[in-house]
């Protein structure tokens, strides 16, 4: 063998062995503790947060609303609106690619468009207003419309449940009544399935191949960078438990860290609190079947309940909660009380009159009790009491939240398994409008969980989606609440703020009204 020859394999040898020798890249993983588990991976097929969560974890959304609340092109590159307003052109971004490695498609798109709209409550009325929605060419469609309205921009960059999420037509063309099998996405990461385990964790990796927005992060827009390698969601329902581990620097990130733990966690040198936009708590009565299948008894409640009872029993904390009497949420534009004068003060007199007035018979109600989320515990346990002292005869069942879920999109009659009422909390992005809001669409069978039937309540939403005058929009929307009242689709019992708590290492966390995990690090 020649010197040239020896010293190339020299050479090579020994690149070999310091090839051999070098350490991986570290992989940096993110331990998060959310503020349920997740059992259903479907965010069209239900409105419940944690899988609403999941879905930003995964899939990517055509436009999204900054911090400042503004529509701002997210998977699309651009969108033009006609001189007549009846026709909306969108231009998908270059390089964007599913899970699998394919590419989104105009018809992708235009699938998941219509699957999400069949089920959310501001896309049915946005479809009300649809003629067609076309596929141009393979990055362009168009959507045309009947006559104007603003809920197309307001639709598309819905934040909260339901989220249009964007998913393959395969998938998209899954009957919205039932729930997804494939889970392939297009989103900055990607779902483990075969590591998800209920119960136990729940595991996301980076996708190496997502493509960005050059925009900094703002809200649910701009660029989603992925810069942790790994998320893993961790299935701890006990509060102390979870702050416990937060502390001890075994996981990272607690979404809804329990209030009366806060105090400890502000004094923890390792600690960031965070704090996130408010949230609404809702009565929700399910008006097919007996007792509140009867509007009179229904409206009973308003009296029979009280905001402080509710607040002061799941939050505790006078520093993070608010009374607040209008259904849509206080300080903003469309909030008022108008109406409210008597009502939410546990009247339990008048509560009984009212119930004699309608002839309620003694019909058990079915409550549904969630018993695993802190933030919701106590709160069927105050509305049995209230109610009962109201005259009300209640039969509380308790489950856990995910059970809740499933249970209450059953229409079967409570003596078959099915419910009388439930509550529930929703951000502030979810209930601000009479279009958002989900539990004031009272279009009947495809109306949400509850399933209410108002003429009255649907025309004047219509006039609202087509009404351009913010002036004229707040009239709308105290005429709104005035039919709420009366035909009580829902009772709103009050308002809190949820901080998150997270490690001090954890740098890049965007605010937002979703806990979102992109742009995201961990310093050492």
């Amino acid at each position: 063998m020649n010197t040239l020859k020896k010293a190339i394999l020299a050479a090579t040898c020994v690149g070999s062995l310091v090839a051999m020798a070098a350490p991986a890249p570290a992989q940096t993983t993110l331990r998060a503790v959310m503020h349920s588990d997740l059992k259903i991976l479907d965010p069209i097929w239900t409105t419940a947060y944690i899988v609403r969560n999941h879905g930003y974890m995964i899939y990517d959304t055509l436009l999204a609303q900054d911090e400042k609340g503004e529509i701002k092109p997210q998977m699309v590159e651009k969108y033009d609106t006609s001189a007549d307003k009846k026709t909306y052109t969108f231009t998908l971004r270059e390089g964007l690619l599913w899970h699998d490695g394919k590419p989104v498609t105009s018809e992708d798109c235009i699938a998941s468009i219509k699957r999400w709209a069949v089920k959310d409550s501001l896309g049915q009325k946005m479809m009300s207003f649809v003629d067609s929605i076309d596929a141009v060419d393979a990055k362009t469609f168009t959507i045309k419309l009947k006559e104007p309205t603003g809920l197309v921009l307001l639709g598309l960059s819905k934040p909260s449940s339901n989220v249009p999420f964007m998913m393959p037509k395969r998938v998209a063309d899954t009957d919205p009544n039932k729930q997804i099998e494939d889970f392939t996405g297009s989103g900055p990461f990607v779902f483990v399935k075969d590591e998800w385990k209920p119960g136990d964790k729940t595991v996301y990796v980076k996708f190496d191949k997502y493509k960005p927005r050059s925009e900094p992060a703002s809200g649910l827009a701009g660029g989603k960078v992925a810069k942790v390698d790994r998320v893993e969601w961790r299935a701890i329902s006990d509060a102390q438990q979870a702050v416990n581990a937060l502390s001890k620097g075994e996981i990272d990130y607690v979404e809804q860290p329990s209030h009366d733990l806060l105090p400890t966690l502000k004094k923890d040198p390792n600690v960031n609190i965070v704090e996130a936009a408010k949230t609404q708590y809702v009565f929700r009565p399910n008006t097919l079947h007996k007792p509140f299948d009867n509007p009179k008894i229904r409206h009973a409640l308003w009296y029979a309940f009280n905001q402080e009872d509710f607040l002061m029993a799941t939050i505790g904390d006078e520093n993070y909660i608010k009374p607040c009497k209008a259904l849509f949420i206080c300080d903003t534009p469309f909030a008022t009380t108008k109406g409210m004068d008597g009502l939410l003060t546990s009247n339990s007199k008048k509560a009984q009159e009212l119930l004699k007035e309608a002839g309620y018979d003694g019909t058990p109600v079915v409550l549904m009790h969630s018993t695993d989320l802190k933030a919701l515990t106590n709160l069927a346990p105050v509305a049995k009491s209230l109610m009962e002292k109201a005259g009300f005869k209640v039969d509380m069942q308790s489950m856990d939240w995910q059970t809740l879920v499933a249970r209450r999109a059953k229409k079967d009659p409570p003596e078959a398994g099915g419910w009388n009422a439930f509550l529930t909390a929703w951000v502030a992005a979810d209930v601000m409008n009479p279009i958002s809001t989900a539990y004031v669409n009272a279009s009947c069978e495809k109306a949400s969980f509850g399933w209410p039937c108002d003429a009255q309540l649907e025309k004047l939403r219509d006039d609202f989606a087509r009404e351009t005058d913010p002036a004229k929009q707040k009239a709308i929307a105290e005429a709104v609440q005035l039919r709420v009242i009366e035909f009580t689709p829902e009772i709103p019992v009050g308002e809190y703020v949820q901080p998150a708590a997270m490690r001090k290492n954890v740098k890049g966390y965007v605010i937002s009204p979703i806990p979102v995990f992109w742009n995201v690090e961990i310093t050492k």
